[in-house]
């Protein structure tokens, strides 16, 4: 069963945490995208349990019931309430999983915990937003050039782009997702949002705005700084997921980050997307184990 957790945060802050999978298992620490908050997916659950894994994600500062930030931090700033949670939940070493926005916070716990994560996996992950040789922007979505343009003019011209232009997405319906997203989900994405997947995403989205917008306007802010960590640092075993299709975080992120952690294993695919790669989360979860050395025996 999963069960959902207030965390003291630092600052007296509160972080909003929610637990599943096994729950004597070893710690898998899921994070999610942008926008996200803490919503129970028992497809997710199930592939944890199956794994021995003790799932656990929360919501970052600002979205869901996780108190925000006084201003926006950096992706490694994220490490702090992830340890706060971990510590909360008596979990020492664990593994970590993130997806699209997610991705860095997974690479941040890599770099910054070395001692405590065993292996690290980025989902479509989103690369540096002034990466050394990445034209970040090639191949992805007009509405994704729109946003991040308008996170670069800093917190209020963003807020204000967020409020006009991204609160709809926040309170689509599941049957209203793929209409809001547009031309962020081709083909292949909208093949799969759809059921019990479109419904997740939906709750998803709408706890991620119980702030309003200030959550994803926190997180864009960071998506266009620099990390606070350096990849090259990273001494634990990382697995990088991409899918040509996507169209929210292009193909060429992922080629760029397999190539820039030392040793990362890469699973680039011609025919997956943004969403699609996330059904994936089952192989996911047993690669991952077996860069942690935690395989159980066939």
């Amino acid at each position: 069963m999963s069960e959902h957790l207030a965390v003291p945060g630092p600052d007296g802050r509160t972080i909003e945490a929610l637990t599943g999978g096994d729950p004597g298992g070893f710690g898998l620490l899921y994070h999610g995208g942008s926008p996200s908050a803490a919503a129970r997916f028992a497809p997710m659950d199930e592939a944890a349990r199956a794994h021995g894994l003790r799932l656990v994600t929360y919501s970052r500062p600002g979205y869901g019931d996780s108190s925000p930030r006084p201003a926006a931090g950096r992706y490694a700033d994220d490490v702090i309430e992830s340890v706060a949670v971990l510590d909360a939940l008596g979990i020492e070493e664990f593994v970590t999983v993130g997806w699209s926005g997610g991705g860095p916070r997974a690479l941040a716990c890599a770099a910054l915990l070395p001692d405590r994560c065993r292996a690290a996996a980025s989902l479509a992950g989103v690369a540096p937003y002034h990466g050394a040789g990445l034209d970040w922007f090639a191949g992805m979505a007009e509405e994704n050039h729109e946003e991040y343009h308008a996170a670069e003019r800093g917190r209020e011209a963003y807020e204000a782009y967020l409020v006009e232009s991204f609160l709809p997405i926040l309170g689509a319906s599941p049957d209203e997702l793929s209409e809001a997203m547009g031309g962020l989900v081709p083909p292949v994405d909208r093949a799969v949002l759809r059921g019990a997947f479109a419904d997740w995403l939906s709750r998803t989205f709408r706890h991620a705005g119980a702030q309003g917008v200030v959550g994803v306007r926190d997180d864009g802010l960071a998506a266009v700084a620099p990390w606070g960590f350096e990849l090259s640092q990273i001494r634990v075993p990382v697995a990088v997921w991409q899918g040509r299709a996507d169209a929210m975080v292009p193909y060429a992120h992922g080629e760029w980050l397999a190539a820039a952690v030392p040793g990362a294993r890469a699973h680039l695919f011609e025919d997956e997307g943004h969403l699609s790669l996330v059904e994936r989360f089952d192989e996911v979860l047993a690669d991952l184990t077996r860069l942690a050395g935690l395989a159980r025996e066939a």
